[in-house]
Formats: C-alpha cells, structure tokens, sequence
C-alpha cells in the first residue's frame, strides 16, 4: 500500500510560511504571506470572532452624565479637559496594576477640581482569565481603590473571552460593571469595603462627547493577535453592526455645529511593532468609515501590546499619532527601538518612540491643541518619557 501524498511532495500546491505567527519580523503593511495563505488566515480568524452586544439608543453619552454638570462647567471655565488613559491591567492578583493606578492617583490634588483629570478611560483587558465576575474585586475594584476619578472602559479581547461556563454569554462580567442600568456598588466592591459604583455605559462601544474633545471608543473583539469591529452573531453571520454605527456616529460627528479633537480608540493597535501585531483588516475597517464621514482622527489610543509605541500616521495633508499603552500592570514585552523610519511601503506610516515599561497617558485637550504624555511607573513626575502634542489648527505633531 502506498503512502498517501501529501503537500510535501508539491511545496507549489499550498504556500507554507516560516512563522506560526505570520506578522512576525514584517512591517503593518508588508504582506508576510501569499494572498491565499493570507485569506485563509482571516477567514479562520472572522469564524473565531464572538458576538457584540448592540448598543443602546444612539451611543452617545455626554460627560455631565458621568461627573456632573457642575464639574463639566468648571472645566469649561479653565478651558481644558484631561484624563489618564491605559489598559491591560487585570492579571495575576494585580498587585502591579495597583502601583500604576496608586500613581495615577498622584495626579489628583485636593481642591483642584477641574485640573484634575476628569476620568480614567481604560483601553480594555480589565480582566483577564476565567470566572471574570469572581475576579473583578481582586483584579479591578481593590487595585483601584485609591484612584479617586471615575472609570470608563472598552472591552479587551481577554474581557470577551469565554473559557469557562461562567463566562458565557461573551463580555456577561464587563457589561455588568461598565453598562448596568444604574450605578450600584456591586458585590465585588461591596465585599471587600470598596465604595465604586458600577458605570451606565450604552454598550460595549459609544461615544463620549467632552469639553473640547469627542471620544469614539470601540470593541475590537476577542481574538488575541488582531481586532475587528465586525461580530458574529448566534447563527453564525456576520455582524456589521458596529461598523454601520461608527460611520453613522462619524457622520453625526461631522454635522454637529462645534468642533472638537477626536479621539478615536481600540484595544487592538492599529499599528505595532510588539509581540502583539498590527491589525490592518481593523484599520481598514476603521478607514473606510472616516472617508465614507470625511472625517479622520487628531489621536488614536490602544492597548494590547504590553508596552508604550508612538507611531506617526500621515493622510492627506493631516499628521495622526497613533499610540499604543498595553501599560496597566501586566509583565512588560520587549519592543524593537524606534527609528523614525517609515513602517510601510507605502511611507505613511512612521515608527516614532517606544519602551518596554508600566505607566500610562495623560492626555490634555484645550481649544487648539491635544498633548498626550506617557508617563512611566516610578518616574516621580519629573518627566514624561513622551509627550506628543497635536496643533487643532494645521494638524501638525511635535514630539519630545
């Protein structure tokens, strides 16, 4: 009996890669694969997307609805809205999450009122692991209990993971902590003498409309190497419908009288030179509803990746940073030296600043401008290790 061939036997007949994972040692935009290997490889990855819950009404929130109408009204007065920003933080017994948000904390002065930041937006992977209700008073409401500011979240792809009946249905933990019908101090808090009430966010993903500053914040799904706005849904169809609602929201955006920074923001980068790999289907997706709107971002936040990146984009005649703060207190990955040097082919795209570190943003945003600073663990204040400012008015980025 002979030996059944195989694909060996014709190397031509199915193209085979060196890396399991194929972004490894390639640029966001070369391709590391044939087309075919390339559009099996999605293929497989859209079959492994879980679903995503449907907003509720429009999205959209206002930020007196989180802080008040008075606090909005002060920083109104002053002219400048700032908040910190991070993300990947709840692992382990989160004792590293708990320094980052202990320095965070510093920042908050008795008094100050509307210079202190105005809320932290994490940037997703709130929880990591199993049994995620059961853990988020470890692993989120104690390393946060010094943090005096309120808390805004998108999903990681570890928050919509279900790797145990516990968990299911997807984003059940997160959705009861960050979009409850009202704010409750919830069993997790409760227990362990934490006073922080449960957020009234309209879905896994929505808007935040600001003094000076518009956020967008999506879900980018559960899959570990690369995000997707799409869902699939319990028949196993696609579900466009965060696409279709970013677009709309963009276009809402476009339409409304006074203009603001944009913020847009995911788990996933767009663009990383780390472990975890660029998502360009994301970016596409992302694109393609800023053209359909005319609208493109001032920023573009993320996580993911367990360290700080600052990658420059240009499109048209606007420059885009785009940063990367996977920094909330889980173990640092190793991150190539930036070198300013473009990251694509088509040049776009430039590789501007990057360390392996625990820290996190602090993003200001006035009438004119938009700075974001990192700031690493144990730096004292002294310094940030970046800031990277946006002129509102020729779309021009410094860096220092």
């Amino acid at each position: 009996m002979g030996r059944r061939p195989t694909h060996h036997d014709n190397p031509a007949a199915k193209p085979v890669g060196r890396y399991a994972l194929p972004s490894f040692g390639h640029s966001a935009a070369e391709a590391p694969a044939s087309a075919a290997e390339s559009a099996d490889r999605a293929n497989w990855q859209k079959g492994q997307l879980g679903p995503v819950p449907p907003v509720q009404g429009d999205g959209i929130i206002q930020l007196e609805s989180i802080i008040g109408a008075a606090a909005v009204a002060e920083i109104e007065q002053i002219q400048e809205l700032r908040f910190h920003s991070v993300g990947d933080s709840g692992v382990g017994h989160a004792e590293d999450a708990e320094e980052v948000a202990n320095e965070m904390a510093t920042d908050f002065k008795v008094g100050s009122d509307a210079l202190n930041p105005a809320f932290l937006f994490h940037l997703g992977d709130v929880i990591y692991g199993p049994n995620k209700t059961e853990h988020y008073g470890e692993r989120f409401y104690r390393p946060y209990k010094n943090y005096p500011g309120k808390i805004l979240a998108i999903p990681g792809n570890h928050d919509g993971e279900a790797k145990s009946a516990a968990d299911e249905p997807s984003l059940k933990a997160f959705q009861e902590n960050f979009c409850a019908l009202e704010p409750t101090v919830p069993e997790q808090a409760k227990g362990s003498g934490i006073f922080r009430e449960t957020m009234t966010l309209p879905g896994v993903y929505w808007m935040l409309d600001a003094p000076y500053a518009r956020i967008v914040a999506l879900y980018s799904n559960r899959l570990e190497n690369q995000g997707y706005l799409e869902g699939k849904s319990a028949t196993g169809a696609a579900d466009t419908a965060q696409r279709t609602w970013l677009e709309a929201t963009l276009k809402k955006i476009v339409a409304m009288a006074e203009k603001k920074a944009l913020i847009i923001a995911a788990h996933h980068p767009p663009y990383s030179l780390a472990s975890h790999p660029s998502s360009p289907a994301m970016t596409q997706e992302i694109d393609e509803a800023c053209q359909a709107a005319g609208l493109w971002p001032d920023a573009f936040l993320s996580g993911h990746a367990h360290n700080y990146q600052f990658h420059l984009r240009r499109t048209g005649n606007k420059q885009i940073p785009y940063f990367v703060a996977g920094t909330g207190g889980i173990q640092t990955q190793r991150v190539p030296p930036a070198t300013g040097q473009p990251t694509d082919g088509a040049t776009q795209v430039t590789y501007e600043k990057a360390v392996a570190s625990l820290g996190y943003l602090f993003v200001t945003v006035t009438p004119k401008e938009l700075k974001v600073e990192f700031w690493q663990l144990g730096d004292e204040h002294v310094k940030p290790f970046n800031a990277v400012t946006v002129d509102l008015g020729d779309h021009t980025v410094a860096s220092v």
